[in-house]
């Protein structure tokens, strides 16, 4: 089975740490490039509601440091 993962443009870390999207029969698959072997497995619908909550904003604070 041959999976072709993506990745967003937006990934810009040079270590090669990011968040990578692959379609496979009726689910879409995610890992991290640096934990390739670890996959999760999701129902389309999912996915697309995680998308659209990012793009609307709702996950922004998550990536700033708690104090």
């Amino acid at each position: 089975m041959d999976i072709r993962w993506r990745k967003s443009s937006f990934s810009e870390d040079s270590d090669g740490n990011c968040l990578e999207l692959a379609r496979c029969g009726g689910e879409v698959l995610l890992r991290e490039s640096d934990e390739p072997l670890v996959i999760i497995k999701a129902a389309p619908q999912a996915v697309r509601a995680l998308l659209l909550g990012a793009r609307a904003g709702e996950f922004d604070r998550l990536d700033r440091s708690a104090g």
